[in-house]
């Protein structure tokens, strides 16, 4: 899950931007553009990103949480070996 691991540049009193880092570029490309759908059809993940939204989050912040959330539903999927079900 390297792709969308959440990194914050600070020291001490002084605080940065986060960012996400790591990983492969290209996957996280893939990732992005596939979060980006998603939170656009999948009614589950649309309201994931609309609450974040609603709560003062930026648009590209929602969309990069979506990402990580797409990624921990698509592991999942993959170590149970099960299709995906709303829960």
């Amino acid at each position: 899950m390297d792709a969308a691991t959440p990194w914050t540049r600070q020291s001490g009193k002084w605080k940065g931007k986060s960012f996400i880092g790591g990983g492969r570029s290209k996957v996280r490309a893939v990732l992005f553009m596939a979060a980006l759908v998603a939170s656009r059809h999948n009614p589950f993940l649309k309201a994931f990103r609309d609450r974040l939204v609603a709560s003062g989050k930026p648009k590209i912040v929602a969309i990069v949480a979506t990402m990580r959330k797409l990624l921990t539903i698509l592991n999942a999927i993959i170590r149970e070996n099960k299709p995906w079900q709303n829960a």
